[in-house]
């Protein structure tokens, strides 16, 4: 141990030695500028901090970010709630992200994000509950499609062919209350006839309006099917009942829902009555239409689509494409490159019901017959007739796709080019077999890239008889009265899972149409509408936004604020002009607005001149104002190319804005500021992408602009 510690010591000898001869350089560096820019910037406290609340109590300053970076509680989670008072939704609280294919509502999300921002104390601005985009198009498109009606493929043992002829030969009018008649040109098809059966004023029993069939021969044992489509001027009851049935008033399960009742309801839209008898007492039985339920009501019984059929006879009609709609597999083969094909999941067939047959073909094919498929008839064709094929068809995209009857050696008679778009249409075409070795149909995908869907396939031979479609349009009133009902159903259930936490709304969303400011927008004559837009105003009218309003302060907390919204009112002062006009128009038909949101995703090229008109405009309406979406480009110069100068240009526009916000607007009409994208927006956003439009970039780090607000916001808000 001696020896190391005199090693130890001579070395810290050495050392101390080294050490008396260093003398240090002097120098000094200077700061680089944007490190200093930087650092200054990094030092403002939080943008809501600035905010004196004294004097401001109900300015909100808001943001607009998506649901899951919220919820997730990351990064943007703590910088909305450490730097905003408000949050808004882009997407997640729209009709398209929460209405579902078959109308139902999917709103844990939207409980989860108001569960999140509640804990964090930061507000929810409900966005957006009436628009033309992000909604479920599909889904209220479906509910104004015609319904499509296949007769049953047996024979109809109701004698029906008496009421074609104006006659009721056979049918008794036991009680035909306020009259029964034939209603020429009233039935679902074009120019067809129904049965019209009219409840007296003073009709309140179900056998005040009663309709007797003629006797229906049995066969004991058998299961029979009874069908019908009834409709009424007004809401009505009714039921059929029976002589010949052991129960001859019993409670069915009218239109398959699940429940059976004694009666079944009536209104604007044609109803399918379906269901299955067999508990006969002898070999015939009667039907009685009872109507009488209600009075002062108009029904109407479609005459060629109402049967009575034993479902254990023998067909008429044979659609040689068995399971055409697809509810139970398809019997369909095919090929073709990286091609795919089978059956959807329920709810994706023809208007959004039951199931349909789709092919994908990623990219277009060389030839048509690249991609196919393939249905085996089980039997050849007879040479010389013609085979009527319909189906209802629609793609991803647009298109082209082409069936044929074709032979084992491919020869082929050919329906055409069917073109296909990107909602649901019924195709219904006509080829002549050549020779008897044609023995399947073919359809052929090679010039389509994208997904086909295709449903209710019939392929029939034009000699054939029974099992005829009928395609029911709707009247404008029944588009009217349904689109009316979708959007009480949709605000209900939006505002009622969220009025405990949201008291503000945007309620109706750009109605204003740019070229005709004045007016509303309207999908009237537009060549191409976007897959998720549907115009409310086409069906509801000009007073589509009175409705919304009302039903906002229906289903909402009775001081909410409720706002109407929109683009470009700096830039196009008529449209300023024309949404407070439509405010006025709105309030005149007793529905009340609270606010005018302008959007205002403007660059630092825009007419500075034009923001304060506006400003001022907005302000003589005397409603609450709110910049509901801010964001500033830089003239559509994209991230990697902006200048420092063009920096400079944004921070100093997003301070303009806001000074003249405050300049212009009065204290009592401020609600608040909204900044809609506060990063840069990335490379494959579908929002202004790849310009750096935000106060943060897109790795979070302060711009310019974001002192320049915090300046502009303590400015203001310390008068």
């Amino acid at each position: 141990m001696n020896k190391l510690y005199q090693i130890a010591l001579g070395f810290t000898s050495i050392v101390l030695a080294s050490c008396t001869k260093y003398e240090p350089l002097e120098f000094a560096t200077t700061k680089p500028e944007s490190v200093a820019l930087q650092e200054n910037i990094d030092a403002y406290p939080a943008l809501k901090s600035y905010i004196n609340r004294t004097s401001n109590p109900n300015f909100k300053f808001g943001v607009a970010l998506s649901l899951n970076d919220y919820v997730n509680k990351g990064v943007m989670y703590r910088l909305a709630n450490k730097n905003f008072d408000e949050i808004a939704l882009g997407y997640e609280m729209k009709h398209g992200a929460v209405v579902q294919s078959n109308g139902s509502l999917a709103l844990d999300n939207v409980s989860k994000l108001l569960a999140a921002a509640k804990e964090a104390g930061t507000t929810v601005y409900g966005h957006t509950l009436c628009w033309h985009a992000n909604q479920n198009a599909s889904y209220l498109n479906s509910l104004i499609a015609p319904m499509l009606v296949t007769a049953p493929s047996f024979p109809n043992d109701l004698n029906t062919n008496p009421l074609n002829n104006n006659l009721f030969t056979g049918w008794n009018q036991a009680n035909s209350g306020a009259g029964i008649s034939i209603a020429n040109n009233a039935g679902m098809g074009a120019g067809t006839k129904a049965i019209k059966l009219s409840a007296s004023a003073t009709s309140s029993s179900a056998t005040a309006l009663q309709l007797t069939s003629p006797s229906v021969t049995v066969v004991p044992g058998h299961k029979y099917e009874v069908v019908c489509y009834i409709k009424s001027d007004v809401a009505g009851e009714g039921r059929i009942s029976f002589e010949g049935l052991s129960n001859n008033t019993p409670s069915i399960d009218w239109t398959k829902s699940g429940k059976a009742s004694t009666t079944f309801t009536t209104g604007i839209s044609w109803k399918e009555i379906r269901f299955q008898i067999s508990d006969f007492t002898g070999s015939s039985i009667k039907l009685n239409f009872d109507l009488g339920y209600k009075p002062n009501v108009n029904y109407y019984i479609d005459i060629n689509n109402l049967y009575v059929y034993d479902t254990q006879g023998t067909p008429v009609v044979s659609n040689l494409v068995a399971n055409g709609d697809f509810e139970s597999g398809s019997g369909w083969g095919g090929w073709g490159g990286s091609s795919s094909r089978g059956i959807t999941a329920d709810g994706l067939g023809y208007n959004n019901k039951g199931k349909a047959f789709f092919v994908t073909n990623p990219t277009k094919s060389a030839n048509y017959w690249d991609v196919q498929t393939l249905y085996d008839l089980g039997k050849n064709l007879n040479n010389g007739e013609s085979y009527v094929l319909s189906f209802w068809v629609k793609g991803t995209a647009e298109g082209i796709i082409r069936p044929e009857l074709q032979s084992a050696s491919y020869t082929s008679n050919g329906y055409g080019q069917v073109p296909v778009t990107k909602e649901w249409k019924l195709i219904e075409l006509t080829t002549t077999a050549s020779g008897t070795d044609k023995s399947r149909l073919v359809f052929s995908y090679g010039e389509f890239a994208g997904t086909v869907y295709i449903d209710n396939v019939v392929l029939k031979s034009t000699k054939a008889s029974g099992g005829a479609v009928t395609l029911a349009e709707k009247t404008a009133t029944e588009k009217t009265s349904l689109i009316g009902s979708a959007l009480d159903t949709w605000m209900s259930g939006i505002m009622g899972v969220s009025k405990s936490y949201v008291k503000a709304w945007d309620v109706v969303n750009e109605p204003m149409d740019d070229g005709k400011p004045y007016e509303l927008k309207t999908a009237v004559g537009r060549t191409t509408i976007a897959s998720d837009e549907f115009f409310w105003q086409d069906y509801l009218g000009k007073d589509y936004a009175v409705t919304a309003f009302q039903l906002a302060r229906k289903y909402g907390n009775p001081d909410d604020k409720l706002f109407i919204n929109d683009y470009n009112l700096e830039y196009s002062l008529d449209k300023c002009k024309g949404i407070i006009a439509y405010v006025n128009y709105i309030e005149s038909k007793g529905a009340k607005v609270d606010g005018i949101g302008t959007q205002m995703h403007i660059s630092i090229t825009s007419d500075k001149n034009r923001i304060a008109e506006m400003f001022k405009l907005l302000a003589a309406s005397g409603k609450l104002i709110k910049i509901s979406e801010l964001d500033i480009g830089l003239g559509g110069v994209k991230t990697a190319n902006a200048t420092k100068e063009q920096y400079q240009a944004q921070a100093e526009m997003y301070k303009y804005v806001i000074d003249k916000y405050f300049e212009l607007i009065p204290a009592a009409q401020r609600y608040g500021i909204t900044i809609w994208s506060p990063l840069d927006s990335p490379a494959n956003s579908s929002w202004r992408a790849d310009e750096p439009i935000g106060l943060w970039n897109g790795q979070y780090v302060r711009k310019l602009a974001y002192s320049y607000v915090a300046d502009a916001i303590k400015a203001n808000t310390s008068k």
